[in-house]
């Protein structure tokens, strides 16, 4: 299985056999440079080295290899991307879905959903569908979701205002990102 993965993620680096003919600049394992070399002799030279030559520039003119253990070079890029990856963050967007005639306890409940969504991190839209009759009053709608913003207060920040969309009101808030 593992082997199907490595086949399927196709290695681009350029080493040993795999860095086409000509010059390179070459940098020894310690950093130092060892100067402009043939192809044939930068791999003779690390064959003597038990080293690997990786291109690690391959626009400039000359490429430039260095001197390496390439499977230990590899592990270190694989760590820290899987380091990178470890620390991000995916940010998704909760739907909290509130009514008119929404009642004091149940617009309490929602609200502390939506803390809870905010506090992980999330966004949160808040919306309103006004079913029937109910549009010619959009102004309760907008009061139940500005008196849903304003109890939130200081935990979010209002990335989308209030506004009408078709038959609904629309309301997005964003997390208070502390660094």
């Amino acid at each position: 299985m593992d082997c199907i993965k490595q086949i399927q993620k196709k290695n681009t680096d350029l080493v040993n056999e795999s860095i086409p003919y000509g010059d390179l600049l070459v940098i020894d394992e310690n950093g130092g440079k060892v100067g402009i070399i043939s192809r044939r002799e930068a791999l003779a030279m690390a064959a003597l080295k038990e080293l690997d030559v990786v291109v690690v520039s391959p626009e400039s003119k000359p490429m430039v290899a260095k001197f390496m253990d390439y499977s230990k070079y590899r592990f270190e890029q694989q760590k820290k991307l899987k380091e990178i990856k470890k620390n991000q963050h995916i940010v998704e967007l909760k739907e909290i879905r509130l009514s008119p005639t929404i009642d004091k306890h149940d617009l309490e409940t929602k609200l502390k959903h939506a803390i809870k969504f905010l506090e992980k991190g999330d966004k949160v839209k808040l919306s309103i569908r006004f079913y029937g009759r109910m549009i010619t009053h959009s102004e309760v709608g907008r009061q139940v979701m500005m008196s849903f913003i304003e109890a939130i207060g200081s935990k979010a920040i209002i990335e989308l205002r209030p506004k009408m969309d078709g038959r609904s009101l629309i309301a997005i808030l964003a997390p208070i990102i502390i660094t």
